[in-house]
């Protein structure tokens, strides 16, 4: 008995020390899933976030783009100094790890407007007979790739340093951060905007100031540099980050083992939470200074090979950002009271554009999430910024209102004119292209709209709104249409999934219709430059709505997909996009024709927005 009373006291410890690591580690305990056949994942969205597209590659017209053409940029990382934002990506000229590379630099003062992109660590060239241990290439007329897990630092005496790592890729499948590049070099973001000179602040074995085409940091004579060099050199956790890139057994990098693209916050205790790639997850008692000999999966978390990013919120809880599947869509975003725990699952960004420019290793998606990490600078207003590149090929911005709220709380009464300078777009979603931009501004002279645009033959303008989860609702919305023989806006009332249940189609032929089942009917004509005072009204119980204009019965039909409830309306200059999906191959490999082409540009401006149950 007494051998199987001590077995029992045994397993019963051995169940609560389990039961406390459980509860102290990193891990979601939501039942949301996704829903990878759509590319929004049927995700409730935040209220509120704004997708910006700060740069588009253009192979055609390298001059509407950063003046290169280049057409792979990924890995974008973001910080906010001397009130503007940075955002730092790299580029290849097709593919992934296919030299020629370097990395440019955008910055913005609001996040809205970006400026062209600088060439801040330029193309670097390899001495010919260049080799890597255990690769049998030999480098001849090659030029070094770019990749870095971490971009910026701020440092204690306001010294903002700009990073970047060049490495070695001689052929395609051969890997930059595989330990036996070239080193990482450092430069300074001035204040007026200009950059100091190029140094090396790191070394790879069989690298120095003696073979190298830039020197080492300690050798500048501005003495702020140095001693901010100084600093990032004895911080732990951005050491940390340079992991995949140093030698596999250098003595700045605390965790040697391979996790990938570090990303870090602390707790209110002090101890700090990492996170890698597919979900790998550890805590550090000692600021980085130590780790667990070995990472563990989070459980509950889906992530594959892509980053997450994890940060404190400004109203002190937690956020995590990442595509939760197995696929790089949607962009996501979930969130903790305490660090640990994470319970929701929410919508960032749904959104696929077409991949215009095939490449190597290129993947569909909204991908590579950063945010701004701790001492990197806090933008106003509380709000969480991240970046991420779309496909591979374009870089993006998203603002995420904190707290993260899911829901509205009432019913639309948004008249444009009305609303205050600025906060006009405060609880809308927007999906911003650069070449079908979503603004509040004023047109023709008249009181100011909200204003969507298109001359980009491969993407839209969106906008939306969430109202409260209505059966019954009464949406009314003013659109002006500013031409009637080309463009095309789309309105839908969906519901928490993101399914429509009503589409109604200003086309390109002048006509106004409903979607009804696989076809379309056609109520009447529009002219371009007039108001059009639309009204829905909606039973989603027996699924028959009905539709004025300018006050007049235009329609009395059946919603076209079958919905319990609808919870938010949506405006979209383009149809609904389906590919890719699970079932489409990995990597693209063809070019889609003209993809740096303009097209004609199509206005819409939508004057007000109201909803209420009845």
């Amino acid at each position: 008995m007494k051998i199987y009373k001590k077995i029992s006291i045994a397993l019963a410890m051995s169940v609560a020390v389990h039961l406390v690591q459980a509860q102290d580690a990193v891990r979601y305990t939501g039942a949301t899933l996704v829903n990878a056949d759509y590319h929004h994942g049927q995700l409730a969205p935040v209220m509120g976030v704004h997708n910006i597209q700060t740069f588009r590659a253009n192979r055609e017209h390298p001059e509407l783009a950063e003046g290169f053409g280049w057409t792979y940029n990924h890995a974008p990382m973001l910080a906010y100094w001397n009130n503007t934002y940075y955002l730092e990506y790299l580029s290849d000229k097709v593919g992934e790890s296919i030299p020629p590379g370097q990395t440019l630099l955008q910055s913005s003062k609001d996040g809205y407007i970006w400026s062209r992109p600088d060439v801040v660590f330029p193309v670097y060239r390899i001495p010919d007979g260049t080799t890597k241990a255990g690769h049998p290439g030999v480098a001849k007329d090659l030029d070094a790739v770019m990749h870095q897990r971490m971009g910026f630092y701020v440092a204690k005496n306001n010294t903002f340093l700009v990073l970047g790592f060049y490495g070695i890729c001689l052929d395609a499948k051969d890997d930059p951060n595989d330990g036996k590049g070239i080193g990482r070099a450092v430069r300074e973001v001035l204040p007026d905007g200009k950059y100091g000179p190029i140094y090396f602040i790191h070394y790879n074995p069989g690298y120095s100031a003696k073979n190298t085409a830039y020197p080492f940091f300690a050798s500048s004579k501005n003495k702020k540099f140095v001693i901010a060099c100084e600093e990032l050199l004895a911080n732990k956790l951005i050491t940390q980050q340079w992991n995949e890139e140093s030698d596999r057994n250098d003595p700045l990098i605390t965790l040697k083992k391979q996790y990938k693209a570090f990303s870090y916050y602390h707790l209110p205790d002090g101890r700090v939470v990492g996170l890698w790639k597919n979900a790998m997850t550890a805590i550090s008692q000692d600021n980085g200074n130590t780790w667990p000999e070995n990472a563990n999966r989070a459980p509950g978390f889906v992530n594959s090979n892509a980053k997450i990013w994890g940060q404190r919120t400004s109203d002190g809880q937690y956020a995590t950002v990442y595509n939760p599947s197995e696929y790089r869509w949607p962009l996501a975003i979930s969130t903790s009271k305490n660090g640990l725990e994470y319970t929701n699952l929410l919508l960032v960004n749904g959104e696929i554009s077409p991949m215009r420019y095939g490449g190597n290793y290129k993947s569909y998606g909204p991908q590579y999430v950063r945010g701004i990490i701790e001492g990197n600078g806090i933008p106003p207003e509380g709000k969480m910024w991240v970046t991420y590149s779309m496909n591979k090929e374009d870089i993006w911005v998203a603002s995420i209102p904190v707290p993260v709220k899911d829901k509205a709380e009432q019913h639309v009464k948004d008249v444009f004119s009305l609303l205050p300078q600025g906060k006009e777009l405060d609880l809308w979603n927007i999906y911003s292209p650069l070449w079908a931009p979503v603004k509040i501004a004023e047109t023709n002279g008249g009181p100011k709209a909200l204003v969507l645009k298109d001359k980009d033959p491969f993407d839209y303008a969106k906008a939306e709104r969430l109202f409260p989860s209505s059966k019954k609702v009464l949406a009314s919305f003013i659109v002006c249409p500013m031409q009637n023989d080309h463009g095309l806006l789309e309105i839908e009332l969906q519901d928490v999934k993101g399914t429509a249940t009503i589409r109604l189609t200003f086309d390109s032929t002048g006509t106004l219709s409903a979607k009804a089942g696989a076809r379309y009917k056609n109520f009447m004509k529009y002219k371009s430059g007039e108001n059009y005072d639309i009204r829905i009204k909606l039973n989603t119980a027996n699924r028959f709505y009905t539709i004025t204009v300018n006050g007049k019965d235009v329609l009395t039909s059946l919603a076209f997909v079958p919905v319990a409830e609808v919870s938010r309306v949506v405006f979209r200059t383009g149809d609904v996009r389906r590919f890719p999906d699970v079932d489409t191959a990995a990597d693209q490999t063809y070019d889609l024709p003209k993809g740096g082409e303009l097209e004609r540009e199509a206005v819409y401006m939508i004057k007000s927005v109201t909803t209420e149950a009845f």
